[in-house]
């Protein structure tokens, strides 16, 4: 499975629509949590605010979206809105979405991962890990003062990055929501055939 591509690709939103799709739970009855990490205070870290507001935007998805420019969540209230998150949707599953710092050669790469990411490992936060799964964007090159480095981020960069992004995650809810349909009229039909 190729869960890693460039965001200019010929064909990246598609292959990330896709890779989310082979991680969601079986059942449809899970709730599917959005959860969109960062600050619009740093260029470089807004990437999950952006992708978060872009996918709000475009409205009518089977996910629920946490985390926009308007109400990010990061570093300081991560803890409360990650509790608050999983009280309001029992047993969902969480993908959360945030901007990493990499290798010069992979600035601009996506990687969609089952499993929980660290935020702002970048940064030596010591924070919750967050997820069951999770979409990262390289935004820009670690080893050096990554706090100054992810405030001078090109925005161009980072909102190419959030577009690629929120397409893939839109087009996997579409995707969704026709399974989700197929699977009610079924339901509906086995019902109908068994009071006849």
């Amino acid at each position: 499975m190729q869960n890693k591509f460039f965001y200019d690709g010929p064909n990246a939103a598609v292959q990330l629509s896709s890779s989310i799709l082979r991680l969601l739970p079986a059942s449809i009855h899970t709730p599917i949590i959005i959860m969109c990490i960062g600050t619009d205070r740093s260029t470089g870290d807004s990437l999950g605010p952006l992708v978060g507001m872009m996918l709000e935007q475009k409205g009518a998805l089977p996910f629920y979206v946490y985390g926009t420019l308007k109400d990010p969540i990061h570093a300081v209230n991560l803890e409360d809105r990650l509790k608050d998150i999983q009280q309001q949707h029992k047993h969902s599953f969480i993908i959360a979405v945030d901007a990493c710092l990499g290798r010069v050669k992979n600035v601009g790469m996506v990687t969609v991962e089952k499993g929980s990411l660290k935020p702002g490992a970048a940064v030596n936060k010591n924070l919750p890990s967050v997820g069951d799964a999770h979409i990262t964007g390289i935004v820009n090159v670690s080893g050096f003062m990554e706090f100054f480095v992810l405030q001078n981020t090109r925005l161009h960069l980072v909102m190419s990055m959030a577009e690629t992004i929120a397409t893939g995650i839109y087009e996997a809810g579409m995707q969704l929501k026709k399974h989700q349909r197929l699977a009610s009229l079924q339901t509906n039909e086995l019902k109908y055939k068994l009071f006849e």
